[in-house]
C-alpha cells in the first residue's frame, strides 16, 4: 500500500521525535512524504501540556477537516498527547477524523531514520515518562511511567546520526537526569556517546532536574570537550512555600547552592531556566522574591510560563487561583527584566572569538549558533561575510556587536 502523506508536529522536541518515528515507519511501508497541499493523508501529532497547546492542536484538527471537506484529503489521523488525554471527547466531537491514536511507546526499536530537523542538528530521545510528579504537570499521566532506552540502542542511533553528518546531538527526555538502567546513569551514557564520535561536535543536554544533578555529572560536562557548556535547569520558582506546593522537592537554599556549584565546576557555563508565574497562592511578596532571584542570579537564558490550571493535576483544585490579568503582569515583569539581563550578558561577548555552527544562509551572510544557545528556543549569531560556508560547518567568529538575545559576528 502506498500514499502521499504530510505530518504536522506540534509541541516540544520530544513530540517531534515521535513524529520522526511515525514518518520513518510510513516511508518503510511505501508511503511518500509530501507538502500538505499535495497530501492525501494528514497526520497531526498533538500537544496537551497546557491550555494554549490544546487550543493549537484543536485548531490544526479543524483546519485539516476543512481541507477534507474540499476533497483534497482522503484521511486525517490524529495522535499524541491530546488523544492520550481526551480520546473519548475527541471521538464524539470530530466525526471527520478517521483515526485517533494515543502516545508512541518508546522502546529500543524507536530509532527514526528520517529526521524532521534541519541538517546540522538532531534530537535524540533517551527516555520517556517522568518520576517527578510536579503538582502542576499532567505529563506523567499522559506519558506514563519512566522508561529509559538501553545504552546499546542509544549508541546505535548516535552512530547513525554521526554517519549522517549531524553536528549537534541534543539529548532529550522529560527529565534526562532520571535516565538509568542497571547502574548506567546519565554520566555513564555521556562517556559512551562521546567516545567514538567522528563528525558530531556538540552534545547538548536538555532538561536537568535540580534534584538529581551531582558533581560527577557536572565534572563530565566540564571536562568533556564534546559536551556543550550549557545547563538547562528549570527551577520553576524560588519561594520555598511555592516550591513545596509545586512538589518540586527542592528548596531555595539548595537551588542557590547548585547554581554556585555549576558555575564553579563549569567556568563560562550558560544556564537556561524556566519559571512559572501565577501559581495558586503566589502572593505579591513571593513574586517579588522571584524577581530578586532573577536579578541576582542573572541567567543567560530564561523562559516564563503563566500557570495553567490543568484538570487531572493535584494543583487543579488548589485555592488562591491567581487572576489572568495578574499572571500576565507578572509574566511581563520577568520578561522585561530578563531582556535587560540578556543584553548585558551578550555585550560581554563583544571582542571574543567563539565557535559558531552555521545553520542557514542569509541575505548578507549566514545565521548560526554558539554552544551557549539551544536550537529553536535560544538566540542566534548573525554573520556578515562574503565567504562561502557549508551548512553544518563550525567556524571561528569574532563577536562585534550584541542585541538583546542575539549576537553579530564577523568571520574572516
Amino acid at each position: 500500500m502506498s500514499g502521499k502523506f504530510s505530518i504536522i508536529s506540534l509541541g516540544c522536541p520530544r513530540n517531534l521525535v515521535d513524529s520522526e518515528i511515525v514518518v520513518s515507519r510510513l516511508i518503510k511501508k511505501g508511503y511518500s512524504q509530501v507538502d500538505i497541499k499535495n497530501a492525501k493523508i494528514i497526520l497531526i501529532n498533538t500537544c496537551a501540556f497546557i491550555e494554549d497547546a490544546k487550543k493549537e492542536s484543536i485548531a490544526a484538527i479543524l483546519e485539516a477537516i476543512e481541507l477534507k471537506k474540499k476533497a483534497s484529503l482522503n484521511k486525517i489521523i490524529v495522535f499524541g498527547c491530546l488523544v492520550q488525554r481526551y480520546k473519548t471527547d475527541l471521538l464524539s466531537e470530530f466525526k471527520d477524523v478517521d483515526a485517533f491514536v494515543g502516545r508512541i511507546e518508546l522502546d529500543d526499536n524507536c530509532i527514526p531514520g528520517d529526521k524532521l530537523t534541519p541538517k546540522p542538528y538532531a534530537y535524540l530521545k533517551i527516555s520517556e515518562g517522568c518520576i517527578n510528579r510536579c503538582s502542576y504537570c499532567i505529563i506523567p499521566k499522559i506519558k506514563g511511567r519512566l522508561v529509559s532506552r538501553s545504552v546499546k540502542s542509544i549508541l546505535k542511533e548516535v552512530k547513525s546520526l554521526d554517519k549522517a553528518k549531524i553536528r549537534e546531538i541534543n539529548l532529550i527526555g522529560q527529565d534526562i537526569t532520571s535516565f538509568g538502567l542497571r547502574g548506567q546513569d546519565l554520566t555513564f551514557l555521556l562517556k559512551k556517546i562521546s567516545k567514538d564520535l567522528k563528525y558530531a561536535r556538540w552534545i547538548r543536554l536538555l532538561y536537568l532536574h535540580p534534584r538529581r544533578i551531582n558533581n560527577s555529572l557536572l565534572e563530565e560536562i566540564s571536562n568533556n570537550d564534546k559536551i556543550c557548556k550549557y545547563i538547562d535547569l528549570p527551577v520553576q520558582h524560588i519561594n520555598d512555600k511555592i516550591l513545596k506546593a509545586m512538589n518540586r522537592r527542592t528548596t531555595k537554599e539548595e537551588i542557590l547552592s547548585l547554581i554556585a556549584r555549576i558555575r564553579t565546576i563549569i567556568p563560562n557555563v550558560a544556564i537556561r531556566t524556566s519559571l512559572i508565574v501565577g501559581f495558586p497562592g503566589e502572593t505579591d511578596e513571593e513574586f517579588q522574591e522571584l524577581v530578586e532571584f532573577v536579578k541576582t542570579v542573572r541567567f543567560n537564558r530564561l523562559g516564563v510560563f503563566k500557570y495553567s490550571q490543568e484538570e487531572g493535576t493535584s494543583a487543579f483544585n488548589l485555592t488562591g487561583q491567581v487572576p489572568e490579568k495578574v499572571k500576565q503582569s507578572r509574566f511581563n515583569t520577568i520578561m522585561k527584566l530578563q531582556k535587560s539581563i540578556s543584553f548585558q550578558l551578550n555585550k560581554l561577548f563583544i571582542g571574543k572569538q567563539l565557535d559558531i555552527l552555521i545553520e542557514e544562509k542569509s541575505e548578507d551572510g549566514f545565521l548560526g549558533r554558539t554552544e551557549f544557545d539551544a536550537p529553536e528556543i535560544d538566540g542566534a549569531v548573525y554573520i556578515k561575510t562574503k565567504n562561502k560556508f557549508k551548512i553544518g560547518q563550525i567556524v571561528k567568529g569574532k563577536i562585534i556587536d550584541a542585541l538583546e538575545y542575539d549576537l553579530i559576528a564577523e568571520v574572516k
